[in-house]
């Protein structure tokens, strides 16, 4: 499924709204109190989302020191999605109709996986997916992903005021800020795309 490229930038500005988590809490986008990093993933069960979010999950105390709020959403059903993330320490919210990957403008292409800078992490992801899996530690995802497999990762860092400080927009499926750079454009609000400028 196409979507509208980076329709999200730096200044751009992020409504309020109030979602509900796998978890049945609620979390506020923006939050009045600190910033938010808004996270999209792909599927429930995605080995390569979840390598990513478990380096996330390492470093969530310094992340929330940083005065930072994770925000991680997933085109999946929220039943599905909670017996993959039950034990994440941060907000996970289903979107299977992928009505914010529109406003957001995540897009989902081949290139998530043909580019040859996703073939390890994905070799990686599916090697330590499976070793999980036979431990009894984790589950395969389901077979069928209405949402599809393609999708890009995106990540807006939104302040306070619903200003969006820095955006990225995934070239590839592992292409998104490690835990390093968005504690840095935390620190020092930088603003980027993590893109060069269009000509």
């Amino acid at each position: 499924m196409r979507m509208p490229a980076r329709s999200i930038q730096p200044g751009s500005i992020v409504t309020g709204r109030r979602f509900v988590t796998v978890s049945g809490d609620s979390v506020t986008v923006p939050d009045p109190e600190r910033m938010v990093h808004l996270q999209f993933r792909r599927f429930a069960g995605c080995p390569v989302c979840h390598l990513h979010l478990r380096s996330v999950v390492r470093r969530h105390t310094e992340i929330e020191a940083a005065g930072v709020r994770e925000v991680v959403v997933f085109h999946s059903p929220a039943e599905e999605l909670h017996q993959h993330t039950a034990d994440l320490p941060f907000a996970v919210v289903a979107d299977p109709d992928k009505r914010l990957y529109v406003e957001f403008g995540v897009e989902s292409a081949p290139r998530a996986l043909l580019s040859p800078r996703a073939w390890g992490p994905v070799v990686r992801a599916v090697l330590r997916g499976g070793w999980e899996v036979i431990r009894g530690r984790g589950r395969l995802p389901a077979a069928s992903q209405p949402g599809g497999r393609l999708g890009l990762p995106a990540d807006f860092l939104i302040g306070p005021d619903g200003r969006v400080l820095a955006a990225k927009y995934g070239e590839h499926v592992y292409d998104q800020w490690p835990v390093d750079e968005l504690l840095h454009l935390a620190s020092s609000r930088e603003v980027t795309t993590g893109h060069p400028a269009a000509p």
